[in-house]
This record gives structure tokens, C-alpha cells and sequence, in this order.
């Protein structure tokens, strides 16, 4: 039997990428689950190979990329996205905001996404070539800056709760510290490191600028990190209440598993 061509299909692409590589994942939209997932990481054997190149390779080897969806999410991960207050936003200047925490340029293209009830806008720069590339896929789809996700679901989990909550966001490279109290957002900044000292360091003194006790705050973790982590180690040596972010409510939703959760936690949340 032909199917109609506008049919709905009730399923959802959303594509996590950066430049070491992406991470997709496949929802039922009818029963809100997920059906699939899939990562691909770039090793550094393939550093010199542009990046549309490696991405293409990744369309070949999964056939799921080309596959009919009612809608497909490009997620830009990356470290370079700040948060506007709506009453400060002009969507004419977003380089400006950019300017204070990232070096921009007169060529870069800007972006941002309005997040629906905070009264606010993540402004960053999405990876162009990539969004070339996925024209020439799919034709069309939306975008979003990874940290648009995150925050939302944050504020979203504060609601009615009193206590600041910090929570760390980790990336390759690079890692969030985001606190919320009672869906505001009170701070938000991206940090890069390269050893758990680094991590710790900018822990305590962001925790110390807000003038939270160590000895008092809840900090909790998310993104690829477990107990047994380095990271996790030095940091519980140094702060009371430490643990990683549950991710149970997420997980009722797969199949896999709650390492899985909370590494993917974004993709999985898009």
C-alpha cells in the first residue's frame, strides 16, 4: 500500500553535535519515548578530515540519519552561548553580548533562542558549516544551543524550591556551572579545563563570588561523570553535599541506562 507522503510518521530526530563528533536519538512522539540512540565520536586520527566529511561518513554508516521524521532538532553543543535578560535583548546586537565572555568576530554568525517563560534569550554562535550540512540532509529543521535545553529543564526543576541549587554541566573540554533558586536563573558560565583541580577551582570560586558555603550547598553533577570519577573525588573532598543530578523521571522514558541519562541528559530532554 503507498503511503501518503504527508503522512505523519509520530517520530522525532534530535542530533546533538559539536566538533568532535554527534549523538542522535530517535523519539516516539506519541508515546513520548525513545527508540533509539546512537554516538559517534571523531578520534584524533581524523582531526585533519573536514568536519561535513566525517559527518557525512556518520549519514552512510547510519540509516536511521535517513530516515522520514515529522521533525528534526539540530542541538549545537559548544561553549560559546550567554544568557540576555528579555527587558536587555535586541536581537540586532547579539555579537555585544557575546563580546564580554568569547572572542567574536565581524564574520560570525549569531543565533538565539527564546526560552518560553523565563523572560530570557540564549544567545550564541552555531556551527555553520555544520548547519550547511544538514541543509543539504534534510532541507529543513530547527536549532537550538545545547545550554537553551539544560537551563530550561533546570528552571523547570526548581519550581517552588527556595534553595539555591548549583549544578555542574560536564563536557569534553569544557563545563557548565549553572544556579537556579526557584526558576531563576542566578548564574550561568562556562568554564574550560583540562585537570580535576581546574574543575575544582572554578567550583569553589564561583561558590565563594555568591558567597555559598561549602559546608551548606547542594551541588549537584550531570553530563559523563560517575562516583568513581577523579573529578567527583577531589570535588567531595572539598564540598559536603555533593551528588549526581536523578535523572529517574528521564530514564522511565528508555531503555538505557541511568549513565546513559545523564551523559545524554540534553539530547535525551530535547
Amino acid at each position: 500500500m503507498n503511503s501518503n507522503i504527508t503522512e505523519k510518521k509520530y517520530k522525532k530526530l534530535s542530533i546533538q553535535v559539536d566538533l568532535n563528533g554527534l549523538s542522535f536519538c530517535c523519539f516516539d512522539t506519541l508515546n513520548d519515548t525513545i527508540i533509539s540512540f546512537n554516538e559517534v565520536r571523531f578520534d584524533s586520527f581524523h582531526k585533519a578530515t573536514k568536519t561535513e566529511e566525517l559527518f557525512a561518513d556518520a549519514f552512510s554508516d547510519y540509516p536511521e540519519l535517513k530516515e522520514s521524521y515529522d521533525e528534526i532538532l539540530v542541538i549545537h553543543n559548544s561553549n560559546l552561548a550567554t544568557f540576555v535578560p528579555e527587558p536587555l535583548f535586541d536581537e540586532n546586537f547579539l555579537g555585544s553580548y557575546l563580546q564580554y565572555n568569547t572572542k567574536v568576530f565581524e564574520t560570525d554568525f549569531f543565533a538565539f533562542d527564546e526560552i518560553a517563560n523565563c523572560q530570557m534569550n540564549t544567545v550564541y554562535i552555531p556551527y555553520v558549516n555544520i548547519n550547511n550540512f544538514f541543509i543539504d540532509q534534510f532541507g529543513t529543521f530547527d536549532y537550538k544551543h545545547a545550554t537553551t535545553i539544560l537551563v530550561s529543564k533546570l528552571l523547570i526543576g526548581s519550581k517552588n524550591n527556595p534553595e539555591k541549587k548549583v549544578v555542574v554541566h560536564i563536557n569534553s573540554g569544557h563545563f557548565e556551572i549553572i544556579v537556579v533558586q526557584n526558576q531563576k536563573l542566578l548564574f550561568f558560565n562556562s568554564f574550560e579545563y583540562t585537570t580535576p583541580e581546574d574543575f575544582l577551582y572554578y567550583i569553589l570560586f564561583t561558590a565563594e563570588q555568591l558567597d555559598l558555603n561549602p559546608e551548606e550547598f547542594t551541588l549537584e553533577l550531570i553530563g559523563k561523570i560517575d562516583t568513581e570519577s577523579e573529578y567527583y573525588q577531589l570535588a567531595y573532598r572539598y564540598i559536603r553535599n555533593i551528588t549526581l543530578l536523578d535523572v529517574s523521571e528521564l530514564q522511565a522514558k528508555n531503555t538505557f541506562s541511568e549513565a546513559d541519562n545523564r551523559t545524554h541528559f540534553i539530547l535525551f530532554n530535547s
